[in-house]
């Protein structure tokens, strides 16, 4: 996989959209609108569905409006949907969308066998189909737009190294990871990996355990958590977990036995309560991923296959993704991500991404002054 920064893909550099990236993450956005039509009347159709709500504010918070915003501003009519975490859902928003007539579907889906369904049903109508930040294995989608999540991975796993570095030798690590039916959780592990199992080879970090979540259910990976700690005489140094969510189920657990802020978490997406987590010292580090410019480069990339300019969308797809169920090679956008420690939160404030007053509270109001976050 080769990482693609979109400052480095020049169509993307001169979009200029109307986005209020602050304002779409508060709580307002995210109710009761996932079942109403988002088309503005004009321009070629796009249908976007998201797969959930429940482990991930991103999706709603920021990745619809971030996406309605960009498909607009490219001149295209946006319906965009979450299927809630229903794959049947999933599939029948498809087949409505295929019937009113979209010219291209964007989906990020709860796994990559309906992604490769749709994905079939879709192309067969003549609809240019794109993954949007999932890739679907074994599925024939000819674009996909996302982060480098092996680089997302290598981020977590060094971000624990060096919250780790000053501990003795055979520091205990427990490993809470993603979904297996997502290829994304499979691609952070693997980063993760390339960091971390020198380090476990070598001796300086035991890993206890380490144990996906199906459906990225955060109550069940903090059973989870709770469930290999205790098995390991309570006894645990460090905690990779895949995502914020994942993180916070952890930090439960870890302050009922008294050790959250003593033990460093990772977490991923740079949501509001992950970046509190971080300001607080109860997680030691988050990956920033700039969604805005995933939504921008995505609805790039639709504008262009809505026009049938091929060459146009090969051209801003200029990584490559593997696709190891289908053996082949997917034409990928592939954007940069940032750690976060807390030193580095108000870079995520600067950036639009969260408005201070979603992660300045009374328990972090300290953190965000000496920062300079306001």
């Amino acid at each position: 996989m080769r990482s693609k920064t979109l400052a480095s893909i020049a169509v993307t550099a001169g979009l200029a959209l109307a986005v209020t990236a602050c304002g779409a993450n508060t709580s307002s956005n995210t109710g009761g609108s996932t079942e109403t039509k988002t088309g503005s009347g004009t321009g070629a159709k796009v249908g976007v569905i998201l797969p959930e709500t429940k482990t991930s504010a991103r999706w709603e918070g920021f990745d619809k409006p971030l996406l309605e915003a960009a498909l607009k501003a490219e001149g295209l009519d946006p319906d965009i949907q979450n299927a809630q975490g229903d794959v049947q859902k999933f599939s029948t928003l498809a087949d409505g969308m295929i019937n009113n007539g979209v010219k291209v579907l964007i989906i990020a889906t709860p796994n990559s066998e309906v992604g490769a369904s749709v994905a079939k049903k879709a192309q067969a109508q003549g609809i240019q189909v794109i993954d949007y930040d999932r890739l679907n294995l074994g599925g024939s989608s000819s674009y996909y737009v996302s982060f480098d999540n092996v680089k997302v991975g290598e981020l977590q796993g060094q971000g624990l190294a060096d919250a780790l570095k000053d501990k003795p030798q055979g520091a205990n690590v427990i490993e809470i990871e993603g979904a297996p039916t997502d290829n994304n959780a499979t691609l952070f592990a693997d980063g993760q990996k390339k960091i971390l199992k020198p380090l476990y080879d070598s001796g300086k970090l035991k890993l206890v355990q380490s144990q996906p979540i199906d459906d990225w259910d955060n109550q069940k990976g903090g059973q989870v958590f709770e469930q290999i700690l205790t098995g390991n005489g309570g006894k645990v140094d460090g905690v990779v977990a895949a995502n914020d969510g994942l993180a916070g189920a952890v930090i439960t657990v870890l302050k009922k036995v008294g050790l959250n802020g003593k033990v460093p978490v990772t977490g991923q997406d740079a949501t509001p309560d992950g970046l509190q987590a971080v300001l607080r010292g109860d997680q030691y580090m988050t990956v920033f991923k700039p969604i805005k410019e995933e939504a921008e480069a995505a609805a790039k990339l639709a504008g262009l296959l809505a026009k049938g300019d091929t060459a146009g969308a090969d051209k801003l797809a200029s990584g490559v993704t593997k696709d190891t169920k289908g053996s082949r090679d997917v034409k990928s956008v592939l954007l940069t991500s940032q750690l976060i420690t807390k030193d580095k939160v108000k870079s995520v404030v600067d950036a639009a991404f969260v408005k201070a007053t979603e992660i300045c509270v009374a328990d972090t109001q300290a953190a965000c002054t000496e920062l300079g976050i306001k």
